[in-house]
């Protein structure tokens, strides 16, 4: 899951560079129109060679852009602020579109010249091209298509995986979704709060949020509200049921936790513990908002699963599910499914059975 959600990410990058490829080789055919060769370098131009070798050139560099940026530089450059991450990346960027402009077009005069990448005709027409401003000009063209494919990258970290796409219309209008959803909710946060200090329990709070994220992206899990130290983790009903990922999601935050043990105990004198309610129902899914749009979810679902984690601590239990959540999950060994009771919830007009989910 972890890949499939990087992969993911790096196929945007190739689908921005593909269209401005695309827009570069228009513009390219608009200028030049019936001449045969590049005004200011001479070399031949065929429209239907230049327009595959720019667009299968330009979904290389964008998904090569895409593999740097997730796989390295974005786990390289997380802590640094946002300015950091621009310039020091757009220098980055810069030398490898040197680069592989320098090497693409030696290619393109080697094929069209039909010659070796060595043959002083190939290397001529490229120093002759490199002199030229229309070399820089195509620099200075695909340094802005780079860094729009960072800014895209670094708007969809803020906002969250995938959101991006679905702001382009998915949920214009209000959809019924299945949804199952997770409130994980931190121990003792207030005595906690007041013993650190809030700067320092701010701290503590992205460190415990960031220690989640291994957890939740390896079972496919969507980040839907941070609300003070309790966050909502959503998955869709086939996805959250398939190998238990909703289940299998609290297990990994909970070795997670035991991993870091000594870097918590050392840094803030306390390792935080956490309980979780969790549910499946329908919600209405849809865009709010006219100063700032948000992708909301609405529902009887949602109150559910808040209702089950405030009775955690009533049953002595890490993690409490209901019984329509339950009856969408296998049975396997390492998990336990054990009967607490039958709840009406505050505000309900339904009981809700409660199961206790003990993991071995």
């Amino acid at each position: 899951a972890k890949l499939r959600r990087r992969l993911r990410q790096v196929l945007p990058f190739g689908i921005i560079w593909l269209l401005f490829g695309a827009i570069y080789i228009l513009l390219e055919y608009g200028l030049i129109g019936n001449l045969d060769t590049y005004p200011t370098t001479g070399n031949k131009y065929d429209p239907k060679y230049a327009a595959i070798s720019t667009c299968l050139g330009a979904l290389c560099v964008g998904l090569i852009q895409g593999v740097v940026e997730i796989f390295w530089l974005k786990t390289f450059f997380r802590k640094r602020p946002f300015w950091q991450k621009v310039v020091v990346k757009s220098a980055f960027y810069l030398f490898f579109i040197i680069f592989f402009l320098t090497l693409l077009t030696l290619i393109s005069n080697a094929a069209l010249h039909k010659t070796t990448l060595w043959d002083p005709i190939a290397i001529d027409s490229l120093i002759q091209f490199m002199s030229t401003f229309s070399f820089w000009s195509i620099v200075i063209f695909t340094g802005v298509v780079m860094d729009i494919a960072l800014f895209y990258s670094e708007i969809e970290e803020y906002l969250g995986d995938g959101i991006v796409a679905t702001y382009l219309g998915k949920y214009h209008k209000p959809r019924q979704e299945t949804l199952i959803f997770m409130f994980l909710d931190m121990k003792s946060s207030t005595s906690i709060a007041e013993e650190l200090g809030h700067e320092t329990y701010f701290q503590l709070l992205k460190a415990y949020y960031s220690d989640m994220t291994h957890a939740i992206a390896s079972t496919s899990g969507t980040v839907y509200q941070y609300v003070g130290d309790e966050i909502v983790i959503s998955w869709n009903k086939k996805t959250g049921s398939y190998n238990n990922n909703c289940l299998e999601c609290f297990r990994k935050i909970t070795e997670a936790f035991e991993q870091n043990e000594k870097k918590y105990l050392r840094t803030f004198g306390v390792l935080p513990s956490f309980k979780a309610g969790m549910h499946l129902g329908r919600v209405t899914t849809g865009e709010i908002g006219l100063l700032k749009k948000d992708i909301f979810h609405t529902g009887d679902a949602l109150n559910t699963a808040a209702r089950i984690q405030a009775e955690c601590n009533n049953y002595n239990a890490k993690t409490l599910i209901s019984g329509e959540l339950k009856e969408v999950l296998s049975d396997v060994s390492n998990i336990v499914f054990s009967p607490v009771d039958t709840l009406l919830l505050r505000g309900k007009t339904e009981p809700v059975k409660l199961y206790k989910v003990i993991y071995n």
